[in-house]
């Protein structure tokens, strides 16, 4: 199907760049995507919003998390209010991961939308959510 395989290619893109931060830092890309994750969706800060948000396995998640906090660049706080709810937060120490990823992920945009208009730009990023928000749909069975 041409779009998956288009869609194959910017993947592979993505990650040639995000594994350069990978090897720099030792990390899989498991724990570098929950690190930039984490720093770009702040509001979004337990295993369950990763998992559900990210489309993950919690197991893949679970691991990823504990050898993060193992590294010293989360911890988890347990709220007062509580117990169950377990935030995840970075810590000072995945700065510099975090200043890498950013630079990872503007490079890749500019390169990838290299030659676009701004109006090019807005028109894909809106074609896209829409595409997504469909397959979101069609995953929890709202829409056939």
């Amino acid at each position: 199907m041409y779009f998956w395989d288009k869609h194959k290619t910017i993947t592979s893109y993505y990650e040639l760049l995000s594994g350069e931060v990978c090897d720099q830092y030792e990390l899989t890309q498991m724990e570098y995507d929950i690190i930039m994750f984490l720093h770009n969706n702040p509001h979004h800060n337990t295993a369950a919003e990763i998992v559900r948000i990210r489309k993950s396995t919690k197991s893949h998640v679970s691991s990823s998390l504990k050898k993060l906090e193992n590294k010293g660049l989360i911890k988890r706080k347990q709220s007062k209010d509580n117990k169950k709810h377990i935030e995840i937060v970075l810590l000072d120490d995945a700065a510099l991961i975090v200043d890498a990823g950013l630079n990872a992920q503007k490079q890749f945009a500019q390169n990838v939308l290299r030659g676009l208009t701004e109006e090019e730009k807005h028109v894909c990023m809106n074609v896209f959510d829409r595409i997504c928000n469909n397959a979101e749909e069609l995953l929890r069975g709202e829409s056939k």
